[in-house]
């Protein structure tokens, strides 16, 4: 099967880190797990055998039938294929049919296309949260999703999804485990949604917003960062500061998520 490159296909084939991966996503025989950018099936092949059912997601005609002919051949039959963008499928819809609770519990795994990354973490991140994200993505993603406040990956990728998950970046995955090989380096993340998120479903979009705004002023003091942000006076941003504590000199760089979530909210207040 010859990759398309206009889909950004790199195929997995190192047998090793498919296992690694699947292990990653820790698994379960009752878990319903969606796989996205399914390929050729060599992920699923692994993944199916060690759960109830997985909904592999292929935008590639040609790829979604040959994944789905190949596990049949294997023998394995817990599997939809579905053929589809997986930044416009319904993957609870996928999911529901196949889960015994009303609220689907489910896992989301995948080697994901590198140049539509942080709109599927966006996508995956939606309520109902999944129980665990494994994700194969571009190892600059994987630093700046992990990075600590701070440091120089750190940014309002970091914040957005740390405000909502605990990430891990887990290991680098060699180029030559693909075919073709990309030119970048590649790496693995789990991300585990938090019992108690610290923003609201209601507040996402605006938390975002918000977060991305003070980045574009990150080596700003904050005090003149929360002054741009929510268009006030110096005398109210430094009194607003000073009642939840916050250091008015510091740099949004160095803030850690529940910091933002604590902004977000008094700038909604004002």
């Amino acid at each position: 099967m010859i990759p398309d490159q206009r889909l950004g296909q790199h195929f997995l084939i190192d047998r090793n880190i498919l296992q690694r991966i699947v292990d990653a996503l820790e698994p379960a025989p009752d878990d319903v797990v969606v796989e996205i950018g399914a390929g050729t099936g060599t992920l699923t092949a692994v993944l199916a055998p060690r759960v109830r059912w997985v909904i592999a997601i292929e935008k590639d005609r040609r790829l979604a039938h040959e994944c789905g002919v190949r596990n049949v051949e294997c023998g394995i039959d817990r599997l939809t294929v579905v053929h589809g963008d997986a930044l416009r499928v319904d993957w609870h819809a996928l999911v529901t049919p196949h889960s015994a609770l009303h609220t689907p519990h489910f896992k989301i795994v995948g080697n994901i296309p590198y140049a539509i990354t942080s709109p599927l973490i966006d996508k995956a991140l939606a309520p109902p949260l999944p129980g665990r994200i494994v994700f194969l993505v571009q190892a600059e993603v994987a630093d700046r999703l992990a990075a600590s406040p701070g440091s120089k990956a750190y940014g309002a990728l970091s914040v957005g999804v740390q405000a909502v998950c605990r990430v891990e970046r887990l290991f680098t995955v060699r180029a030559g485990a693909f075919t073709p090989p990309p030119k970048v380096r590649s790496a693995v993340v789990r991300l585990t949604p938090r019992a108690q998120p610290l923003v609201a479903p209601g507040e996402i979009a605006a938390f975002r917003a918000f977060v991305t705004a003070c980045f574009t002023r990150r080596r700003k003091q904050l005090r003149n960062v929360a002054m741009a942000v929510t268009g006030r006076s110096a005398a109210v941003v430094a009194a607003g500061l000073a009642a939840l504590g916050v250091d008015p000199a510091v740099r949004p760089e160095t803030l850690p998520a529940d910091v933002f979530v604590r902004l977000l909210r008094w700038s909604a207040g004002l």
